[in-house]
């Protein structure tokens, strides 16, 4: 079993965010209802059960937080991603290493696309810029447990439980 621990996502206008990208970006974007925070990946696991115990020590988020401004992880860009910088995501993080999960180097983020090629630089610039201080969706409450199962098209997630409000 291929596990992560995440929270759902989601974007206001998805659709023309990435329609607008497109035009700069070359890449594999995320399908808007597999769009997630990524709290820790756990990878190859022989059972889901250890995982579930801790998860039952964490509470949800108290409120959703707020996604504001978009980047890119690498150089060259290879991971294109909507920020998430709220406090309260890094004092749930501490809950979470608390709890006995390790989470390595936990920047909060929704990755929107694997970029392949940046078609026109100058662009993607300005479109950041638009981005920049823009609301463009939230974190839900809830923090879930997922399986990954990896395909020739992608990966296909599976919510195994979840703690919410």
């Amino acid at each position: 079993m291929r596990l992560f621990i995440a929270s759902p996502v989601i974007l206001y206008d998805y659709t023309a965010l990435r329609r607008e990208f497109s035009k700069v970006i070359e890449g594999k974007w995320v399908e808007e209802a597999d769009l997630h925070l990524t709290w820790i990946f756990l990878g190859e696991q022989n059972s889901a059960d250890p995982w579930l115990t801790m998860l039952q020590r964490i509470d949800p988020l108290d409120c959703p937080a707020l996604l504001r401004g978009l980047g890119s992880f690498g150089r060259p860009p290879r991971i294109f991603h909507a920020k998430a910088k709220e406090k309260i995501l890094y004092r749930k993080a501490g809950q979470l290493r608390r709890a006995g999960f390790e989470l390595y180097r936990f920047t909060p983020h929704a990755t929107l696309c694997r970029i392949k090629k940046i078609t026109d630089w100058r662009g993607y610039k300005e479109l950041l810029e638009k981005y920049r201080e823009r609301t463009i969706g939230e974190v839900k409450a809830e923090i879930a447990l997922y399986e990954s199962d990896l395909c020739s098209d992608g990966a296909i997630y599976r919510k195994i439980e979840a703690v919410t409000t």
